[in-house]
């Protein structure tokens, strides 16, 4: 979720009901150098606790200087990403690549937890690959050094983001009479009934949910909705589809200021307004405007020209 979950787009998932939040993940090379983007994205306001500062780093030592950094922007926890698969992340030693060298990942994580005072988590993946699906040791040992709970996305790192995820091996792990720390499930979780269903079928402890979320952060009200009522709950009307997006456009150009929070916000347009008529010319118009003014009028026009369109 780089560059997507920054405080703009926390704010409107906040707004909808999402319990657990966690920043961009940032460079620990990047936070002990104190370079401007990492540090930036320590940002975090209390309207979002609880929320997680969420790291990577493929040395163990810049791992530990950057956990007490972290910990300095008093976030409720600190959150380790070893699932990452993209190539100039993992294949820098950081990420899901820690899950070749599994002693590696243990030590790192022990001096993660031992410079912070706050509860260390864990993201994670299946394995490297096929033939390598550690995540059941992998869950063992980090619990051994003292992580507090460990979110599992149903892939190995050679699968990156393609096929079906597979929470079956999440289940075992949730199964395992030694673990004791909440398990949590990530992978293809894209409605209220999937989420019911697969919190159930698999056990875990929680879900969380990623991509699905993106222009769509109403998805947290429906999964809670379901699952207290058993109910599903009617989607976002076209006007609200228009307000949430201006507001997280609006807070885009709040922290970042206008020429970049313009420029930030043009890759969530597709997804706001997905599925409506002309939706790739809505999207080329607004990607294509400089200014707060000529956007928002463009959501305005949205908003009166569709309004009596239902979107599915």
């Amino acid at each position: 979720m780089e560059d997507v979950s920054d405080p703009p787009f926390r704010y409107v998932c906040k707004q909808n009901g999402v319990d657990l939040m966690y920043t961009e993940f940032i460079s620990s090379e990047g936070l002990i150098r104190d370079a401007a983007k990492s540090i930036q994205k320590l940002d975090i306001f209390e309207y979002e606790r609880p929320i997680g500062i969420q790291i990577f780093g493929s040395n163990i030592e810049s791992m530990r200087e950057a956990s007490a950094v972290a910990s300095k922007a008093n976030p409720d926890l600190i959150d380790i990403n070893y699932g990452c698969p993209v190539k100039n992340v993992a294949c820098k030693g950081a990420g899901a690549s820690l899950l070749q060298d599994i002693d590696k990942m243990v030590k790192m994580t022990k001096a993660v937890v031992e410079a912070t005072h706050l509860p260390v988590t864990v993201k994670t993946r299946l394995g490297w690959d096929d033939s390598t699906k550690n995540v059941y040791e992998v869950a063992e040992r980090l619990q051994e050094v003292g992580i507090k709970a460990l979110t599992i996305h149903g892939r190995t790192r050679s699968q990156m983001y393609k096929g079906e995820a597979d929470w079956r091996l999440i289940r075992d792990i949730k199964r395992n009479p030694n673990i004791e720390i909440p398990i949590f499930g990530n992978g293809d979780v894209d409605s209220a009934e999937k989420a019911f269903a697969w919190r159930k079928e698999f056990e875990v402890d929680g879900i969380m949910i990623g991509r699905a979320s993106i222009g769509y952060p109403w998805i947290f009200r429906e999964v809670k909705h379901f699952f207290n009522t058993g109910e599903f709950l009617p989607g976002p009307t076209i006007s609200e589809r228009v307000e949430v997006c201006r507001t997280h456009f609006m807070k885009s150009v709040e922290w970042k200021g206008e020429k970049v929070g313009i420029f930030e916000m043009r890759r969530h347009y597709a997804n706001y307004f997905k599925g409506l008529p002309n939706s790739k010319d809505l999207r080329n118009r607004l990607v294509s405007l400089n200014s707060v003014v000529e956007i928002n009028h463009v959501l305005d026009e949205i908003s009166e020209t569709y309004s009596e369109v239902l979107v599915g």
